[in-house]
């Protein structure tokens, strides 16, 4: 069935937050503005998700007080020409823990309600998506709740690493007149965040009523280069003393030749949260290479002290090239950190094997490491995805190291 749609809070310090290792998000990619026969397609997902960590010590991996599980239930439906290029497309998302906080888990990955009791946020559902398309020429509209991707947004994205993606009510146009080139003009209103137990159902406006506009240029004119510039503008944004406008910049060169690429990036937040706060600024650079069933990469990333550190409005990741898993609290301000990925294809799929090492360039001194090891493979005719994961972190300043596992299982209909 053709599930194609027209585009497809700052890091929590709680360990449960996390995302699985996959290849680097795919630049972005120029929508079809050619109408599509008229009908509606439907689709959905169902999910099991499943974590467990020893808490550094205090707890044993497996053990109820120390896991999460959640089930969800996601349906779609588009139609991409209900009147007069007029598309509609509408997603519900559910989630239940399926009775399991009695017998097997403590806690669940994501919400939809807020309560002092478990019993209070175990089962319900939300409008994860809806919106309006329109095309004309090479201009593409999208109006409504939305999901936004990495590359488009790397201030503002949806994040893939828990149960469901959290989503935008955005304003988003895309115009692909200059050759080899496509501008991505949006205003962001509102969105739910992703996090540890996020209530996913509790949307709410982003900068009060005045939003962010951001516009995003990628040109592909040489072969193999993409380079990718993002703004933002945040009007009056909530500053300690007064209101002042924020600024926010992000850029991306991404070269590929034969079976190697290597990329380059740079961000900028001039934010005016704290008083005598400096402004952020971070940059990264990577190189990889694809052996036939081998790949590997290295990636370096710098972040200076600036007291807030980067962020996603809509989550708790990061869009440097040294996120893991579970590193974004350790990576995201005052450090130097180093990655090395390996990947291997076997048993039908694809083990990852990456190793992070951050050195806190603060007063704290607490150098991270983390080490992921992961399987992800395509079961039931492709219709399911299947992943598991362990992770390894220690800090200088932890009493203990911490271990956790994650399993979840996608299908697709």
């Amino acid at each position: 069935m053709k599930k194609t749609l027209l585009l497809s809070a700052v890091a929590s310090t709680m360990i449960m937050a996390g995302g699985d290792i996959a290849p680097v998000e795919p630049v972005v990619e120029t929508p079809a503005v050619a109408a599509a026969p008229s009908g509606w397609d439907f689709s959905g997902q169902a999910v099991v998700y499943y974590q467990t960590s020893d808490l550094q010590g205090t707890g044993d991996l497996f053990d109820q007080d120390s896991s999460i599980a959640d089930f969800g239930l996601q349906l779609r439906a588009v139609n991409k020409d209900v009147f007069a290029g007029i598309g509609i497309g509408g997603e519900v998302s559910a989630l239940s823990t399926l009775n399991l906080e009695n017998y097997l888990v403590s806690g669940v990955p994501q919400t939809v309600a807020y309560g002092n009791d478990l019993d209070d946020v175990t089962d319900g559902g939300w409008m994860s998506q809806l919106y309006m398309t329109y095309a004309v020429g090479n201009t593409s509209f999208k109006l409504g709740r939305q999901e936004l991707p990495k590359a488009l947004s790397p201030f503002a994205f949806s994040e893939s690493w828990n149960v469901f993606k959290n989503t935008f009510d955005a304003v988003l146009v895309v115009n692909t007149d200059i050759q080899d080139t496509t501008i991505v003009g949006a205003w962001v209103a509102g969105n739910n965040v992703n996090g540890p137990a996020a209530n996913m159902s509790d949307f709410n406006s982003l900068n009060d009523s005045d939003g962010v506009y951001m516009l995003t240029v990628q040109n592909k004119s040489v072969a193999g280069l993409t380079l990718t510039g993002s703004y933002y503008y945040a009007p009056s944004f909530v500053a300690d003393i007064y209101a002042d406008d924020a600024n926010l910049f992000w850029a991306d060169a991404t070269y590929a030749f034969n079976n190697y690429t290597v990329a380059g990036q740079y961000g900028y937040m001039d934010l005016n949260l704290v008083a005598g706060d400096n402004d952020v600024q971070a940059f990264g650079l990577k190189a990889a290479g694809n052996f036939d069933m081998f790949n590997a990469e290295v990636a370096y990333s710098n972040v200076n002290d600036a007291g807030f550190g980067l962020l996603n409005v809509g989550g708790v990741k990061t869009a440097l090239y040294t996120q893991m898993i579970l590193n974004q609290n350790f990576i995201r301000n005052d450090n130097d950190t180093f990655v090395v990925r390996a990947g291997m294809k076997a048993l039908g799929g694809k083990f990852g094997l990456a190793y992070d090492y951050t050195t806190d360039n603060s007063a704290a001194e607490n150098d991270y490491q983390e080490l992921d090891l992961t399987y992800k493979t395509k079961v039931f005719n492709d219709s399911t995805t299947v992943f598991a994961g362990y992770v390894y972190q220690d800090a200088d300043n932890w009493a203990d190291s911490n271990n956790v596992i994650r399993v979840w299982g996608r299908y697709n209909f």
